[in-house]
């Protein structure tokens, strides 16, 4: 079969990759990334930006994969800097790759999809998920990575792996990675893991937008999904979320795990006795409260939480991260890069979820 040519391949992934990012239990925000290699070149989405842009939008950055792949087998420090190995004539919006370049580099297949799927987080953050995936996921090559730290931890962690050569893998409190030779058939394999690993969502009450109005004051609003407020109204869901951080778009985007106001306080009053303003508020049995200048990604992380944790059976035994793996998230210079980015992103943005 003749090969398929990489700049057909390359506008299949942008098409491929705007429709992954419109589905808001795939990905969310800036979260995900997609890549395609022609040779020793590895086109990678760019840090910061939207999958969901890909058609319209130049958001595929070129790397050189040999001096990267070098570093990471090095364990040197340029591997977490995967913008020193840009091909910049190439690439003149100037964008970084993706924090995730080092493991889809390591990835043999030519095309790589990492995406935050809402059900394989729900089962990611789970400390009985082994067995699941197990029952799950049996005939296909895949393989478990326990959380460590997005880009050379984790790349490291995956590398331990390739003489399996792995098509699919769950990445503990983050995300999934498939993989193919072509755009199409990782498409296939996606679809297909996703259904393997589909749960069925707790219902919750509806959220009640009129309290919440009430309780917002001057700095507050209602978020832009009314799936977040799932979260709030449903009390195994708050008790999980109270509970600490579970994955690290959580942690970039809304802050180290959640807060919920206490009886009767308003958004003004919960902000009070905390000493500082959350990004989110839950209100447990009315709903959430985001912050008045909370970026879209935000507001996507916050239906996304909801979603997450609607699908993870009351009274399962969670890993949460450790105080350690929240700091090194909220103190790394990539993902600082990232929420500069995001708060450039238009708040008609919002309109997608």
């Amino acid at each position: 079969m003749k090969p398929l040519d990489w700049r057909t391949e390359l506008q299949a992934l942008r098409d491929f990759s705007a429709l992954i990012g419109a589905d808001s239990l795939l990905t969310q925000a800036a979260g995900g990334n997609t890549s395609l290699k022609d040779g020793d070149t590895l086109w990678i989405k760019a840090s910061g930006t939207w999958l969901a842009h890909a058609r319209e939008r130049d958001i595929m950055v070129p790397v050189r994969m040999a001096p990267l792949l070098d570093a990471v087998a090095n364990a040197q420090p340029e591997a977490e800097q995967a913008q020193l190995f840009t091909l910049s004539d190439q690439s003149p919006s100037g964008l970084r790759p993706s924090i995730e370049t080092t493991v889809h580099a390591l990835m043999p297949q030519r095309v790589v999809a990492h995406v935050h799927c809402v059900d394989t987080i729900a089962l990611a953050v789970r400390e009985d998920a082994m067995p699941i995936l197990q029952d799950r996921l049996r005939g296909l090559n895949w393989a478990y990575v326990p959380y460590r730290r997005p880009g050379l931890p984790l790349a490291l962690g995956i590398a331990e792996h390739r003489h399996r050569r792995p098509d699919v893998i769950i990445l503990g409190n983050h995300g999934l990675v498939v993989a193919a030779e072509t755009v199409a058939d990782t498409a296939a394999l996606l679809s297909r893991v996703k259904r393997l690993l589909t749960q069925d969502a707790r219902l919750a009450p509806a959220g009640d937008p009129e309290a919440l109005s009430k309780l917002a004051g001057d700095n507050y609003r209602l978020p832009a999904s009314d799936v977040a407020h799932a979260v709030a109204t449903d009390a195994a869901s708050t008790a999980m979320a109270v509970g600490g951080s579970l994955y690290p778009d959580h942690v970039i985007f809304l802050g180290v795990g959640s807060v919920a106001a206490g009886v009767g306080e308003t958004a003004d009053d919960a902000v009070a006795r905390l000493g500082t303003a959350p990004v989110e508020i839950l209100f447990p049995g009315k709903g959430v409260l985001m912050r008045r200048d909370a970026t879209p990604a935000a507001d996507a992380m916050a239906r996304c939480l909801a979603d997450v944790i609607a699908r993870v059976p009351e009274g399962a035994p969670l890993r949460y991260l450790t105080n350690e793996e929240n700091l090194e998230l909220t103190n790394w210079d990539a993902e600082k890069y990232r929420q500069k980015l995001d708060a450039m992103v238009p708040s008609a943005t919002r309109g997608i979820f």
